[in-house]
C-alpha cells in the first residue's frame, strides 16, 4: 500500500493525455486529475475523462477527476503589434477604441473600466507590467506606467486593490458546469471566487440538478482573502492558487498567506490543495531546483492535503519525472512529523468518534483505522486529525471512493454493498484485506461504523479488533 499521505493532483494536457501516459501517471501515484476548462472543447474533455475512468478501472485504482471552470478571467483585447512601455509613459484604456489607436488598450470586459477610480492599480501579464489610474472619463481611463514591459494581445489583467462588481460565473462557465455534472466529475473548482455567495450560487445550481458534486473554491483574489471565513464555510475544499493570488497581493505576503489559508482549512476539517509553480523548472529540465523541493516540503509541513502540478504536466517535457519528484519529496518530508500541528482541529459533535479512533491507534500502536463510510465524511474527519497510521475507507459507491482520493492519508480501499448485518460487512472487509496482504492474522485495527448502516452522518460506533477477532472472522 502507498504510504504517502499528502495527495498529488496533476493537470492533464497535451503532454499527458494519451492512455499510456495516464496509466503511467496513475502507477506513479497520481490521485487526482485536473481538467482545465480554459482550454479545449467538450468533445476533447469527454475523451480524456473517459480515458482516465477506463485506465483507473483497468488498474483497480480510484482516482478523482476535477473540473476547473474558467471563471471571469480579465484579458487585454487584440493588439496589432506588441509594443514596449516604460516607467512614466501614459497609457489609455478605451471602452471601444473607436479611434483605432494601436497603443490604446481594451479589455474583454470593458464595463470594468466604468468601475475604476484614480489610484487603482492595473497589473498586466501576471504583474510583470504595472500601471496606476490617473484619471477616469465615461469612455476611457488614463494610466501611468509604474513598471514597464512588452504589451501584447490577450495578456491577463488584474486589479489588486479595486472592488469590482462582475459576475462570478460566465455563460461559458454555466455551459461547462452543465456538461461536467452530466459527465460526472468528482469535484468542480471555481475560479476567481470573491465571496461565499459565489460558492453558494453554484451549489444551488448543482442541488437543483439533483447532484451533490463537491465544490473547491480557488483562492486567488484579494477579495477572497477578506472573505475567507465565509468562503471556507460554504465550500467543500479550497485551493491556494498562488498564480493569480501572487499578483493580487504583494508577493512577499504569499508565503504567510499560504500558511494561514492551510491552517484555517485544517481547523475546520476542509481539504486544501496548494497549487502553482511547484516544479516550474521541470517544464524544460529533468531535475528541480533546490528552492522547488523546499517549497513542496514546506507545503507538506504547513498541512496541505494535496499539492498540484499545472504546466509541468500539461506542456512540460518531463511530466512523469515531475510526479516522481513530488512523491519522493513528500515521503521525505512526512518522516518529520514534529512539523505537523495535531491539536488545531475545532472538532464538532460529529467528530467525537473520528477523534477517539485517532487517539486510540496512536496510544495503542495500532496500524490501521478502517472507516466504513457512505458519504466519505467520516473518513475526511478522521484524516483531519492527521493520524500517523493508514486510513482505509470502505465505501458504498465508486463516486465516494473517487472523491476520497483527494483527502490526506485516506486510501479509498473497498467498495462494498450496503449490508444490513454489521458482522457480514466486517467479515467481507477482513477476508478481502487479508487476501490482498494489507491485513494479517496478527494485526489489530480500529473500525468506525455508522448505525443504521449506510446512512450518511450516522457514525456512532468505534470498535477495536484484536488479532483474535480477525481470526474468528476468517474461520
Amino acid at each position: 500500500m502507498n504510504k504517502r499521505k499528502t495527495k498529488i493532483v496533476i493537470t492533464i494536457g497535451p503532454a499527458t493525455q494519451s492512455e499510456d501516459k495516464i496509466e503511467e501517471l496513475i502507477n506513479e501515484g497520481v490521485d487526482v486529475f485536473r481538467m482545465n476548462f480554459s482550454h479545449g472543447d467538450h468533445k476533447s474533455h469527454k475523451e480524456i475523462y473517459n480515458k482516465i475512468r477506463k485506465i483507473s478501472r483497468k488498474l483497480g485504482k480510484h482516482t478523482a477527476i476535477l473540473q476547473d471552470l474558467s471563471g471571469p478571467k480579465i484579458r487585454l483585447g487584440e493588439i496589432e503589434e506588441p509594443f514596449n512601455v516604460h516607467q512614466g509613459d501614459k497609457i489609455n484604456f478605451s471602452i471601444n477604441n473607436i479611434e483605432n489607436d494601436p497603443k490604446t488598450l481594451t479589455l474583454n470586459n470593458p464595463k470594468i473600466l466604468e468601475q475604476l477610480k484614480k489610484g487603482d492599480r492595473i497589473y498586466i501579464a501576471d504583474g510583470m507590467i504595472r500601471l496606476e489610474v490617473t484619471d477616469t472619463f465615461p469612455d476611457y481611463v488614463c494610466t501611468v506606467v509604474v513598471v514597464g514591459g512588452t504589451i501584447s494581445s490577450k495578456k491577463g489583467v488584474n486589479f489588486p486593490n479595486a472592488e469590482l462588481k462582475i459576475d462570478s460565473r460566465t455563460k461559458k462557465d454555466l455551459e461547462d458546469l452543465d456538461f461536467g455534472l452530466e459527465l460526472g466529475f468528482d469535484y468542480i473548482a471555481l475560479s476567481f471566487v470573491r465571496t461565499a455567495d459565489d460558492v453558494k450560487n453554484v451549489k444551488e445550481i448543482i442541488r437543483q440538478k439533483g447532484e451533490n458534486t463537491k465544490i473547491i473554491a480557488k483562492i486567488e483574489k484579494h477579495e477572497a482573502i477578506n472573505n475567507i471565513d465565509g468562503i471556507l464555510e460554504a465550500a467543500d475544499a479550497i485551493m491556494v492558487a498562488r498564480g493569480d493570488l501572487g499578483v493580487e497581493v504583494e508577493l512577499e505576503k504569499l508565503p504567510v498567506l499560504q500558511k494561514e489559508l492551510i491552517l484555517k482549512a485544517n481547523k475546520i476539517q476542509k481539504p486544501v490543495i496548494t497549487a502553482t509553480q511547484m516544479l516550474t523548472s521541470m517544464l524544460s529540465n529533468p531535475r528541480p531546483t533546490r528552492a522547488e523541493v523546499t517549497d513542496i516540503a514546506n507545503a507538506v509541513f504547513d498541512g496541505t492535503d494535496a499539492v498540484m502540478l499545472s504546466d509541468e504536466t500539461t506542456v512540460g517535457k518531463y511530466p512523469i519525472e515531475a510526479v516522481k519528484v513530488l512523491t519522493k519529496t513528500i515521503l521525505e518530508a512526512e518522516k518529520y512529523t514534529d512539523y505537523f500541528i495535531y491539536d488545531i482541529v475545532q472538532a464538532d459533535h460529529d467528530s467525537s468518534i473520528p477523534s477517539a479512533s485517532c487517539y486510540i491507534v496512536e496510544n495503542q500502536k495500532i496500524k490501521h483505522i478502517v472507516v466504513f463510510t457512505s458519504s466519505g465524511s467520516s473518513a475526511q474527519k478522521v484524516a483531519s486529525f492527521r493520524p500517523d497510521v493508514s486510513i482505509l475507507a470502505c465505501c458504498h459507491s465508486d463516486s465516494t471512493a473517487n472523491r476520497l482520493s483527494l483527502i490526506w492519508g485516506v486510501t479509498p480501499y473497498l467498495v462494498i454493498k450496503q449490508y444490513k448485518d454489521i458482522n457480514k460487512m466486517l467479515e467481507y472487509f477482513i477476508k478481502h484485506a487479508v487476501k490482498k496482504g494489507d491485513l494479517s492474522e496478527n494485526d489489530e485495527f480500529v473500525a468506525t461504523i455508522g448505525y443504521p448502516l449506510g446512512v450518511p452522518g450516522s457514525t456512532s460506533t468505534l470498535r477495536i479488533f484484536s488479532s483474535e477477532d480477525i481470526k474468528k472472522y476468517l474461520k
